[in-house]
């Protein structure tokens, strides 16, 4: 299984910085057959950046989709727009979506399926706050937002389907999850796949996110169970970015 390192910019950067940003990219990033790497700008700078990453080793995701494919959604976008402007990967239900815009697990499944019909790959997060954790509840808060979130979706559908486990406490804390709090909360993960899907639960890819750095790349992708990252702020830097795509290099 080829691991998978995304870099979600989230609200920033504008056209002319995101190509700026891609063109300082590219040339630093190591070519490696046992890792895949991909990047997400925001809506608006998909389009100037997709002609730089052709050729390149670099895939293109979304942060959001809407679930419907057209129609009277005013600001939304669908799927196929996204797979038109040559997207590959789309993040659903990020906590920040979850925490600001009160996405709900119900929200989220509408979201993987039409992923899944436009022939994207959804990259599903799930995760506890702080609260839920210091009352025990991690394992069942995640638990419960994959049945729900998940629900609907068929076997056969595994090899596009990836789940982010994005503690909330540690998203822009500075704080990543140690890897023992890691390495339990991925084997859950990866026992409601099987419970889900039986032995083809083994093919989707479990993402570790949660203040993410050049300085614990390293130990966190030795952590037993991790498939790959999900980076946020030092994705918006190239040399950060690219020591966490070249690490164990």
């Amino acid at each position: 299984m080829r691991r998978l390192v995304l870099g979600n910019w989230k609200m920033n950067r504008t056209v002319s910085q995101s190509i700026a940003l891609v063109r300082s990219l590219l040339p630093l990033l190591p070519r490696s057959a046992d890792r895949e790497v991909a990047i997400a700008p925001p809506f608006t700078a998909l389009a100037g950046v997709a002609p730089l990453l052709k050729g390149s080793a670099v895939g293109l995701a979304a942060q959001d989709l809407f679930w419907e494919d057209e129609g009277p959604y005013t600001g939304e976008i669908s799927g196929l727009m996204l797979q038109d402007a040559g997207v590959t990967y789309v993040l659903v239900a990020h906590s920040e979506r979850r925490r600001h815009l009160e996405e709900t697990d119900r929200v989220a499944a509408l979201k993987v399926r039409a992923a899944l019909r436009c022939g994207l790959k959804p990259i599903l997060c799930v995760g506890e706050d702080e609260t839920e954790r210091a009352a025990g509840r991690a394992r069942d808060v995640v638990r419960a937002q994959m049945a729900r979130a998940l629900e609907g979706s068929v076997p056969g559908e595994t090899p596009h389907l990836q789940i982010a486990y994005e503690p909330v406490w540690a998203i822009g804390s500075g704080r990543a999850a140690t890897p023992s709090q890691v390495a339990e909360m991925h084997d859950l993960i990866r026992a409601e796949l099987r419970g889900l899907y039986g032995e083809t639960g083994s093919v989707v890819r479990v993402l570790y996110g949660g203040s993410v750095t050049a300085e614990n790349v390293d130990e966190l992708m030795r952590t037993p169970g991790v498939d790959g990252l999900l980076v946020g702020g030092a994705a918006l830097h190239a040399g950060q970015f690219a020591r966490i795509v070249s690490y164990g290099l």
